[in-house]
């Protein structure tokens, strides 16, 4: 039996050929959505979506935009600026981390992705989606793998909700100051292992993820 793997370019720069397609006949609202958090082990997750102009120009202005992980701190700080001026309609959206522990990661990232969608002052009439599908929507909707090295819409989406989910980590840092939240913003990284070790998981962690529970039971 054999498999099919899709197969895609990654195009040097994340652009509008997706938003394109689906604007030949006439210019539809199409929200980008991508997610930050999702992986963390603490924390909430964070999602953004971001409408944008469909045309050469908003290409042109937002060259400098790529996956947020892709991109450092100071960048995703100076391009999330540009992105909601420019943007005709932005929005963003959470689930904590009680959420998570309730319903699990993918729903959480779709409830947070839903109330992104919520945000908008704008309706849109297309969602193009970083690698998922929110099935309780009856938007029409694409999932697109590798979508914020791909899209432009899903690109700044991604540094949307990674500026505002950092920004969130900042401010718990204060309340929690010996887990360095402000440094692995809830990522496993040594340091996180190792105030896991030290101190146990704060009020914050997700106790349904593996090396949360490992320490808890």
């Amino acid at each position: 039996m054999s498999t099919h793997k899709q197969k895609f370019e990654i195009p040097p720069s994340p652009n509008l050929d997706f938003e394109n397609a689906l604007c030949v006949k006439r210019t539809i609202p199409i929200a980008g959505l991508d997610e930050a958090g999702r992986g963390a082990w603490a924390g909430p997750v964070y999602a953004a979506a971001v409408i944008l102009h469909v045309d050469i120009q908003i290409q042109n202005q937002l060259q400098g935009v790529r996956d947020s992980k892709q991109m450092s701190a100071k960048q995703r700080d100076y391009w999330a600026e540009k992105i909601k001026n420019l943007a005709l309609a932005w929005g963003i959206g959470s689930a904590d981390h009680i959420e998570i522990d309730q319903i699990g990661i993918i729903a959480s990232t779709r409830l947070a992705m839903s109330r992104a969608i919520d945000q908008l002052t704008s309706t849109p009439q297309h969602l193009l989606i970083d690698a998922l599908r929110l099935p309780a929507m009856s938007i029409e909707q694409t999932a697109i793998i590798k979508g914020d090295q791909r899209s432009l819409s899903i690109a700044a989406a991604s540094i949307l909700a990674k500026t505002a989910r950092d920004a969130w980590m900042r401010t718990i840092a204060e309340q929690h100051p010996d887990y360095g939240f402000a440094q692995h913003k809830g990522y496993g990284t040594r340091l996180h292992q190792a105030k896991l070790i030290e101190l146990g998981p704060s009020p914050i962690h997700r106790t349904s993820f593996r090396p949360i529970k490992a320490i808890i039971t």
